[in-house]
């Protein structure tokens, strides 16, 4: 094979429009573009779901759902966070007062991330599976 041999392959190059350039081309005049409207003119750009003026479908459809503004009000805290606590019953409030949750916190769920080797006992607070296993292996008691 020779540089002078390589050919791309068969539909590979394809020949661009000669707009505007007489009758026999088959795209003078108009240039392809046919009569007077909207997309006959240049710089024409029609959004994507424009209908020509029609109420569009996205705004023809009725609206559902909720999406309140304070949405997330349960927390995550990993589990070794919770050996940084001096005392051994966490619940919502010794969280919130050591700041390892925000105010508006209404639920807490504890995540498994390394084992722990205090007691502590858990009141009122969701955990993984593999939370409540660390917990219960270490001695500590769940309360819900």
């Amino acid at each position: 094979m020779l540089l002078n041999n390589i050919r791309p392959n068969k539909g590979a190059i394809k020949k661009f429009k000669r707009l505007g350039r007489g009758i026999g081309s088959g795209f003078g005049k108009t240039s392809g573009r046919g009569h007077k409207g909207q997309k006959s003119r240049s710089g024409c750009v029609i959004h994507r779901g424009f209908e020509g003026g029609q109420m569009p479908l996205h705004r023809r459809l009725p609206k559902f759902g909720f999406h309140p503004y304070r949405k997330d009000e349960t927390f995550e805290i990993k589990l070794s966070k919770i050996l940084s606590l001096s005392d051994n019953i966490v619940n919502l409030s010794s969280l919130k007062l050591k700041n390892l949750v925000p105010k508006r916190a209404k639920k807490v769920k504890i995540i498994f991330d390394k084992n722990i080797n205090r007691i502590v006992t858990i009141q009122g607070l969701k955990l993984t599976k593999n939370s409540y296993r660390a917990i219960k292996i270490a001695g500590g008691t769940i309360e819900e």
